[in-house]
């Protein structure tokens, strides 16, 4: 299939009949199948060629998280190497490392600013120093960095057809961020942090060491369960704010979006049908639940490429 979508996407980007820049694509799609099955199911309802510029966004990401969120070798002085390299390497030859060679081919195929990787990269390095947030604001700055440029990273490859799109993709990058703070309670505490403002922590009476001690006994406090309904409550007022994206993105990009928007959005409500244990256990989204939304639109983009073929055919 991966040789498919890039034959797809080589018709109009000449970048990729270069067979080590498409070597560099396929390193892409396999983080992104590997590590990021959620987003990975909904890029499947993209058309073709669109698809290995998503597993570029995804794998460059994700490339760059596992410098500091490797909970078995991390290596942050690696990451502000590998960084340097590559925004150095846009003003020059190119990136050396195939990740790096497969998100700058992305960046130049769709105009993606330059200042959104750079904003990426900051909030990546402030997970080498940065083990907590005071306020909602302050842990909001670091996730514009960490997921709002990420949705406007995609927006270029989603081809928004009306006005004013962006705000949604920030907004639903960071609800996707937030949802995933939200589930990963336990395991950002086993590597030193915490991604609940300490403003909150202090309005439910909840402290670090009652985080700690409930990840330690396996179960999660009665406030810390209160305390993550109201984020659950806060994070869906953003996905409020980025359901109206959907429509305004180009209709081939919309089920791939629509499906995103509510698989994500469903880690809050596995969250809640666990009743907010997320110290004791990793809550998931079940396969038949994404097998569940995902299959219409994987159907109805199918029927759309047999309708398409047909027409060129003729």
């Amino acid at each position: 299939m991966s040789t498919r979508d890039l034959d797809a996407a080589a018709r109009t980007d000449p970048q990729l009949r270069d067979p080590q820049l498409r070597a560099a694509f396929e390193l892409c799609r396999t983080l992104h199948a590997e590590h990021g099955k959620t987003y990975y199911l909904a890029t499947l309802l993209l058309p073709p060629a669109k698809r290995p510029y998503v597993w570029a966004l995804y794998g460059f990401a994700r490339y760059a998280d596992e410098f500091v969120d490797s909970l078995t070798d991390p290596d942050p002085a690696a990451l502000v190497e590998w960084s340097d390299a590559f925004l150095a390497s846009l003003d020059a030859d190119g990136p050396a490392d195939p990740v790096g060679r497969a998100m700058a081919a992305t960046m130049r195929r769709w105009g993606i600013p330059r200042e959104h990787v750079e904003a990426f990269l900051t909030s990546m390095r402030m997970d080498i120093t940065e083990t907590g947030y005071a306020t909602y604001e302050d842990l909001r700055r670091y996730v514009h960095g960490s997921a709002a440029v990420i949705g406007l990273q995609m927006l270029p490859v989603l081809e928004p057809v009306a006005p004013g799109a962006e705000e949604p993709a920030r907004a639903l990058g960071e609800a996707f961020q937030l949802s995933n703070f939200i589930r990963d309670v336990g395991e950002d505490l086993d590597r030193g942090r915490v991604y609940l403002p300490q403003e909150d922590l202090d309005a439910f009476g909840v402290t670090r060491e009652d985080l700690l001690a409930g990840r330690r006994a396996g179960t999660t406090p009665p406030a810390v369960r209160e305390l993550l309904a109201f984020e659950i409550a806060r994070t869906r007022e953003l996905y409020a704010v980025a359901e109206p994206g959907i429509a305004m993105v180009h209709p081939t990009s919309r089920d791939c979006l629509r499906t995103a928007y509510e698989l994500y959005g469903g880690i809050l409500g596995a969250v809640e049908a666990a009743g907010h244990d997320v110290l004791g256990r990793r809550v998931r989204v079940g396969l038949p639940r994404r097998l569940a939304v995902a299959l219409p639109g994987l159907g109805r983009a199918r029927l759309a490429r047999r309708r398409e073929a047909r027409w060129t055919a003729a």
